[in-house]
């Protein structure tokens, strides 16, 4: 109730002091744990209290055609003098935007880390400008991950999202309402290293317009055992971000538990059985590391064993593929 109510007191007290505003949705996005609940100021006047971590407001009214301060500060804040960001933005009268706070607060305990900042989208959207579509912005928000790309495997849109980087906006898709099957690839598209449903049709979410965020952290270990990564969509409505369902990178006959590495840890070779029997010199691997860099790219020796001896130490992912396909990806560390 009280989020609420300072909500309501900053869109009257805008709207009767200010003839021109604009619409504005703010999403937090900051997986820092210093960061799970902030405070948020608009000049000195407190505008969301406790605002948590994977959440959102519904659009508000602020004030246009003067600059003002939007100011970022610890949820147990006793005033404008505790913010730890203050991004001076000047808004359009009659705009539409999109604020995402992203990045890390601790001074140790994340690698890497980015500080703390705002990103700020122009001409959002409350709906959909076709109705049968649904339109579809998408945030990369995840402070580890590397440069990706989105490529619809479901129905075969192909890729929809092309080299976007940490922090950057892809303008609106606007996507014929349907269930699809989004990979997160390298910036290459050659390796897949998520996959989630985004079910808009089995939702029924004709006409609507959302953000699709990337969040967290790819390597939990390197960043405070953080929250993992994962695909969330906020709605112009506010509220928790809904999380996109993962899918097993598994598109072939095979099932992941068919297939075993080992030793793992590793200090000089890995093993690949199969539980089937299938013939492993038909596939290739690569080797990736937590930030999605390929360190090696090869066909799987003749003993089914793979070098890893000359990696440094750390945690990879060791994925085999079947042609252009995805049969299994699998984590190790290499000691």
């Amino acid at each position: 109730m009280k989020k609420l109510l300072l909500i309501l007191t900053i869109a009257l007290f805008t709207g009767s002091l200010f003839a021109q505003t604009a619409r504005v949705q703010v999403i937090h996005n900051s997986a820092d744990a210093a960061a799970a609940e902030v405070d948020v100021y608009i000049n000195s006047d407190l505008a969301l209290d406790d605002f948590a971590f994977r959440t959102a407001t519904p659009f508000l009214d602020l004030p246009a055609g003067v600059e003002i301060n939007i100011g970022i500060a610890p949820g147990n804040s006793t005033g404008v003098g505790d913010v730890l960001l203050t991004v001076p933005v000047t808004l359009t009268a009659d705009e539409k935007y999109i604020v995402v706070a992203d990045g890390i607060v601790s001074p140790t305990g994340y690698n890497p880390a980015p500080p703390l900042s705002l990103q700020v989208f122009p001409m959002a959207r409350e709906m959909a400008a076709d109705p049968a579509n649904v339109d579809v912005l998408v945030h990369h928000g995840s402070t580890d991950a590397p440069t990706v790309d989105v490529v619809e495997t479901g129905v075969g849109a192909g890729t929809v999202v092309d080299d976007i980087s940490y922090t950057e906006f892809q303008g609106y898709l606007e996507l014929p309402t349907a269930d699809y099957v989004l990979d997160i690839t390298d910036a290459t598209g050659t390796v897949t290293v998520a996959r989630y449903q985004a079910p808009l049709a089995t939702l029924g979410l004709d006409g609507a317009a959302l953000t699709v965020l990337a969040s967290g952290f790819l390597d939990p270990s390197q960043n405070s055992n953080g929250p993992g990564f994962g695909l969330y969509v906020a709605s112009p409505a506010g509220g928790a971000l809904l999380a996109l369902p993962s899918v097993p990178l598994s598109v072939s006959e095979f099932d992941s538990s068919q297939f075993a590495i080992y030793p793992n840890p590793a200090t000089e070779r890995i093993n690949i059985s199969s539980a089937s029997g299938v013939d492993l010199s038909q596939f290739s691997v690569a080797i990736t590391d937590m930030l999605g860099r390929i360190v090696s790219n090869n066909a799987i020796n003749i003993d089914n064993s793979i070098d890893v001896n000359y990696l440094s130490e750390g945690v990879y992912n060791l994925t085999i593929f079947d042609g252009n396909n995805v049969v299994v990806s699998k984590k190790f560390v290499k000691n």
